[in-house]
């Protein structure tokens, strides 16, 4: 948030009303970890117990939506919002959800604090990275942006995006900070993993059940959320409105917006708020009239982001 917008902002918010907002209640994050995992795991077993090719389906687009929520825990955690010793709240974060997905929470950090210090610019590696790529060239028409969601189920797409996730994030000589103090955990969680694959004979498991699923809905609902956080049409023109805020159904909370990701506008307003607090703070932020009037709120990803989409 730039200090302007900052400003003007917390001029009518009572700061009794604000501080409580940013205190991290781990046991809260701990507890939508392991229900995501549960949920995970449920949907392995049964489809293994009693596989169909609807059954299958459906594990693969609940298995990739709880992935997507596991990320959306990281992200709080790379804002330090989990736990207040930062070195477990990296390597628990990392067990739980970094290493699974192939990278690391120092990885991402660096990355995504460049995001929110240079929001929107030639300097935000988000905004460069996407910019000019097809599937982030808008205005688009419904049925393009469609396509591109449902192409994800192929693989195909989900495999170039992998490509490109993993060299984005990849350890480097121009990114120390991201390879220290990484390189053990990760290797031994390796060893570890795929030795108990291996071991126990899982492999054919392990691909039908969490490479299916990161190849394709992990990499598809990670597309729609980026889409509706920076993209489509969007203004650019105020801090308000260069990113946006999806009020999102019961239904979609579960396989697209998880642990109220949909208030993004929020989250770059106030990174330092975790994501159970989000609803309480749009609820504040909508009692000033500079947000209340500016801010680019969208009702739903299915209904009023398509619509946004025009075409």
């Amino acid at each position: 948030m730039t200090k302007n917008t900052a400003t003007t902002l917390n001029e009518g918010i009572a700061a009794e009303d604000l501080k409580p907002l940013f205190q991290p209640r781990p046991m809260k994050h701990a507890a939508a970890m392991a229900l995501n995992w549960a949920i995970i795991l449920a949907a392995m077993c049964f489809c293994a117990l009693y596989f169909h090719p609807a059954a299958y389906f459906l594990a693969v687009v609940v298995i990739g939506a709880r992935m997507h929520a596991l990320a959306i825990l990281m992200h709080d955690a790379t804002h330090y919002r989990f736990l207040k010793n930062r070195k477990w709240n990296d390597l628990i974060t990392n067990i739980t959800t970094m290493y699974p997905l192939f990278t690391s929470i120092g990885q991402y950090r660096q990355n995504h604090l460049r995001h929110h210090k240079h929001l929107n610019t030639d300097d935000d590696p988000d905004w460069v990275s996407k910019l000019g790529a097809e599937a982030f060239r808008f205005p688009k028409t419904k049925w393009e942006f469609l396509r591109i969601v449902f192409s994800y189920l192929t693989l195909y797409r989900g495999v170039k995006d992998a490509i490109w996730f993993l060299k984005r994030f990849a350890p480097s000589e121009k990114k120390p900070a991201a390879r220290e103090g990484d390189k053990l955990p990760r290797l031994a969680f390796y060893i570890v993993l795929f030795s108990a694959i291996t071991i126990l004979g899982l492999w054919k498991y392990y691909a039908l059940f969490w490479i299916v699923p990161y190849l394709s809905t992990f990499f598809m609902f990670q597309y729609i959320r980026s889409v509706a956080e920076h993209f489509g049409e969007l203004e650019y023109d105020h801090e308000l409105t260069s990113s946006r805020t999806v009020k999102a159904t019961a239904f979609e909370r579960f396989f697209l917006a998880p642990h109220n990701v949909g208030y993004h506008l929020e989250h770059h307003l106030y990174p330092g708020v975790p994501f159970y607090n989000l609803p309480a703070l749009h609820q504040l932020l909508m009692q000033e009239a500079g947000y209340r009037d500016k801010a680019h709120i969208t009702k739903g990803y299915v209904r009023g982001l398509m619509e946004e989409l025009g075409g």
